[in-house]
C-alpha cells in the first residue's frame, strides 16, 4: 500500500554578514534540512511531498479537500505563526480559517500527525515555535511545556527503547542507535504510549510516544529530522529510513 504524506517545514533562510577590517558584505544562504528524509524514502512506498516552511504561510490548504489528498501529516521545525499569520491576516488584516483547527478536526476524522522535534518543534527555542494550547496541541500524544523546551545534549545520547516489541521499534540493525544531540522536552498525555525514551541518567525525556485523537492516529519523534540534533552519521546509518517507515507506518496501520 502506498502511504500519501505531506511534510511541512525543514527549510529557512541565513543572513550573514562578514567583516573584513574596514570592510563588509552580506550572504544568504538557503537551507533545505529534509533532504535525508527525501533520500531515505526514495523509492519506497511512502509518496512524499515536501512543503518548504517558507511556502507554507501561503500554500499550506486553508480548506479541508486540500488534506484529504493525503494519509499523514508531518510538521517538523516550522512554528504556528505561519499557519496563524498568513499574508492576508499579517499584511491585509482579513480573516482566514484557522487553518489549526482544520489539522485537528482533520485528525479527529481520520487523519494521522506526525510531529518531528526541532527548534521550532512544540515550544521551541525561547518558546517561538507557540504550539503550546493550540488546537494542534489537542491532536497530539503530548503536552508541550510552557517554556523553552530544547534539551541539548551534546555529549550524545541513545535510543532507550521502553516498548521493545512495538512494531515502530522493529526492523533495525543490532547494537544501539547513533547517537542524537537534542530534543524537545514534552510530556505524555495519560492515555499516550512511550515507545522510547532518553536513558533515565540523561533525564529519561520521551523520544516516540504514540496516540490517537477521533479516529485518527498521532505520533512524535522528538529530536531532529537530520542535522543538527540528528549527526551525518545517524541520517547515514541503515536505519534512519526504517525510522520514518516504521513510523508512518503505524499511523496508517489500522
Amino acid at each position: 500500500m502506498t502511504i500519501k504524506a505531506m511534510l511541512v517545514g525543514e527549510s529557512w533562510v541565513t543572513s550573514e554578514t562578514h567583516y573584513k577590517g574596514f570592510d563588509q558584505f552580506g550572504s544568504v544562504h538557503f537551507h533545505l534540512g529534509a533532504q535525508p528524509m527525501v533520500d531515505a524514502l526514495s523509492g519506497s512506498d511512502i509518496e512524499l511531498d515536501w512543503m518548504t516552511a517558507h511556502d507554507a504561510a501561503e500554500k499550506f490548504p486553508f480548506e479541508r479537500s486540500g488534506l484529504d489528498a493525503y494519509d499523514v501529516l508531518i510538521l517538523s521545525d516550522i512554528g504556528a505563526n505561519t499557519f496563524l499569520l498568513p499574508p492576508d491576516v499579517w499584511l491585509r488584516s482579513k480573516p482566514v480559517p484557522n487553518r489549526l483547527n482544520l489539522i485537528r478536526d482533520w485528525v479527529a476524522d481520520g487523519g494521522n500527525l506526525l510531529m518531528v522535534g526541532g527548534y521550532f518543534s512544540f515550544q521551541g527555542i525561547d518558546g517561538r515555535a507557540r504550539w503550546r494550547r493550540t488546537p494542534v496541541e489537542e491532536a497530539l500524544p503530548v503536552r508541550c511545556m510552557p517554556w523553552d523546551d530544547r534539551v541539548e545534549i551534546p555529549e550524545g545520547a541513545h535510543l532507550d527503547p521502553v516498548a521493545p516489541g512495538h512494531p515502530i521499534l522493529s526492523g533495525f540493525p543490532e547494537g544501539e542507535w547513533p547517537l542524537l544531540l537534542g530534543v524537545n522536552e514534552v510530556e505524555p498525555k495519560d492515555d499516550a504510549t512511550v515507545v522510547a525514551r532518553l536513558p533515565p541518567h540523561q533525564g529519561g525525556h520521551p523520544l516516540i510516544v504514540t496516540g490517537s485523537h477521533g479516529k485518527g492516529r498521532s505520533a512524535v519523534w522528538t529530536s531532529d529530522l537530520g542535522p543538527h540534533w540528528l549527526p551525518p552519521e545517524f541520517c547515514e546509518w541503515a536505519g534512519y529510513g526504517v525510522l520514518w517507515r516504521n513510523l508512518l507506518g503505524w499511523l496508517t496501520a489500522r
